[in-house]
């Protein structure tokens, strides 16, 4: 089997939607792992590495949010939520719960294709890169600790997932600087996401949740409506 492209476990009961995507990434050069429950997705992730998981959410025995909970404790593999409910709540679940990416049934095979190359290469760029020009980033209560990948407020440890705390980091690498959408877009999700910016928005709003004392008036980071997000320096948030 070609494995060039890298290894994905698909976790989905559907046999006819299972066949699919085993078809598709076998022929796009992935070599490619099926199951069909939520028990032995954990199981078979414990115990091999996978460079990408996409992950059902309505399966038989244990639902696809606590079998994405389970794995989080221990890999930061990128995962894919490939589901048919498209409720906004389901969506901020999952990526709450660590996704790095959601994509809706019905989909196409170039969109999947896509998300999977953007989740990759994402995870790839953040493996192979120091994220640190100083070892700490500060303001007010907020900090982070490039090297041991730890964002604190109050000297509380912030529970962020792995997407929400490479998304302060880059914005915490700009303080002061406006990023737009796309930017952090590109940045995070990788330049062949194919996804609106809704992604975005629901991260954004999960971490002012664990970060602001009030997420309807952030100090932390502000809004540059319709242009993106800006976190602001230390030297202005001691003034304000």
């Amino acid at each position: 089997m070609n494995m060039h492209n890298g290894s994905v476990l698909v976790v989905e009961d559907d046999k006819n939607i299972a066949d699919f995507l085993k078809a598709s990434l076998v022929s796009s050069g992935y070599a490619v792992e099926l199951v069909t429950s939520g028990r032995k997705a954990i199981s078979i992730t414990a115990d091999t590495q996978f460079d990408v998981i996409l992950l059902d959410l309505g399966l038989p025995d244990i639902d696809g949010i606590k079998v994405l909970k389970s794995i989080r404790e221990w890999s930061e593999v990128p995962i894919i939520i490939v589901s048919a409910r498209i409720e906004e709540a389901e969506k901020v679940e999952a990526l709450d719960a660590g996704a790095n990416d959601y994509i809706a049934k019905p989909f196409g095979n170039s969109e999947l294709l896509a998300r999977i190359r953007a989740v990759m290469r994402m995870y790839e760029k953040v493996s192979n890169t120091s994220e640190k020009a100083d070892e700490t980033f500060a303001i007010g209560e907020f900090a982070i600790d490039y090297a041991k990948r730890k964002a604190t407020k109050n000297g509380t440890s912030l529970r962020l997932t792995p997407i929400e705390y490479k998304i302060i980091v880059f914005l915490s690498q700009n303080a002061g600087k406006v990023l737009t959408h796309d930017a952090i877009i590109r940045r995070i999700w990788g330049e062949d996401y194919v996804g609106d910016g809704q992604i975005l928005r629901v991260n954004m709003a999960n971490i002012r949740r664990k970060l602001e004392d009030n997420p309807a008036d952030p100090q932390y980071i502000l809004t540059e409506v319709g242009v993106g997000y800006r976190m602001v320096e230390p030297e202005e948030f001691s003034a304000g």
